[in-house]
């Protein structure tokens, strides 16, 4: 953020908002966050997503859809002190909103529909508010992500901030379905999966290994000591009271039952024309959808892992 100036301004209610630096300790762990992040220059096209969606095909009742994408997310202020009226304290939320704006790079899937779309789609379009929790916590969250999809869910997500000078191991994540008997090599069941294991997306994104090209990305920065803090956010449906919520057909359809997504956020010891360090941010986001009877657990759904990962730039502040 520019440490040149501060700019001062005034909510609806006539409280004061300062814009700049000095908003970073009253947006706790969400204040690297306000500007807009990219995917430019190198980072161009490290954007990528899979997902099983229901679908007749032969043998098979689903197609694995696989997506690149370049994406623009876009944070702003809304106020450092929202008031939530209690006894006998309130509690006091800095709320960010944000977009998050994705188009299509290439897109495959297995079986072949013809319904992936081409180059350049509007694939996704998300509004939603980042919220920081500064007094009155319940166990420990400090953080929550609300989300609105235009498939029809809202979500929210409640976590934990942690901030570290030598960074955070960004797990492995295998997006095999949940409830599906045999190993990917004997089960035909699996042939989608097995199809992008053999031959990754692109050359790239294999789903059993899906947070692989996040710890490709970031690794040269880490090993040559170029990441001076990092700060990680990560938030569930299934902590406390988390929820998603979806419009009837979807639930029929797809269920959206479950989000858990992290973002990591590096301040590097290079900086930007302004003498501020540059910032890079990476997420990785699994929704669980429900569909398809277990045949191993009647009256249980398969869970079918939807996930996305990127690596992103911020390009203003």
């Amino acid at each position: 953020m520019s440490s040149a100036k501060s700019q001062l301004g005034f909510d609806q209610n006539q409280r004061k908002i300062i814009i700049g630096e000095q908003q970073d300790s009253e947006l706790g762990p969400l204040c690297h966050l306000p500007g807009t992040w990219k995917n430019t220059g190198n980072l161009e096209g490290h954007g990528w997503n899979m997902i099983a969606l229901p679908f007749a095909a032969g043998d098979l009742d689903y197609r694995l859809l696989m997506n690149q994408y370049d994406e623009e997310l876009t944070f702003s202020l809304v106020d450092k002190g929202v008031p939530n009226r209690g006894i006998p304290e309130d509690q006091s939320v800095a709320t960010l909103d944000y977009t998050q704006i994705i188009n299509q790079i290439a897109a495959q899937d297995y079986p072949h529909s013809g319904l992936e779309g081409k180059p350049g789609l509007a694939i996704h379009h998300e509004p939603g508010l980042w919220l920081h929790m500064r007094d009155q916590l319940t166990d420990d969250l400090d953080i929550a992500r609300l989300s609105s999809i235009p498939h029809g869910d809202a979500v929210i997500a409640l976590g934990k901030s942690a901030h570290s000078q030598s960074g955070f191991e960004i797990p492995a994540l295998n997006g095999l379905p949940i409830g599906v008997s045999g190993d990917i090599d004997t089960n035909p069941y699996l042939a989608p999966y097995k199809h992008f294991r053999d031959q990754p997306f692109e050359g790239l994104f294999d789903p059993t290994q899906a947070n692989a090209l996040l710890q490709k990305a970031i690794a040269p920065l880490l090993s040559a000591g170029k990441v001076k803090n990092t700060t990680k956010l990560e938030v569930r449906t299934t902590a406390a009271t988390g929820s998603v919520n979806n419009i009837p057909f979807v639930t029929r359809q797809a269920n959206a039952a479950e989000v858990h997504s992290t973002f990591w956020i590096y301040e590097l010891t290079e900086t930007d024309q302004h003498g501020n360090p540059k910032l890079w941010l990476q997420y990785s986001q699994n929704v669980i959808l429900d569909f398809f009877n277990r045949k191993d657990r009647p009256g249980e759904l398969i869970r079918w892992p939807h996930i996305s990962i990127n690596t992103l730039e911020k390009v203003d502040t």
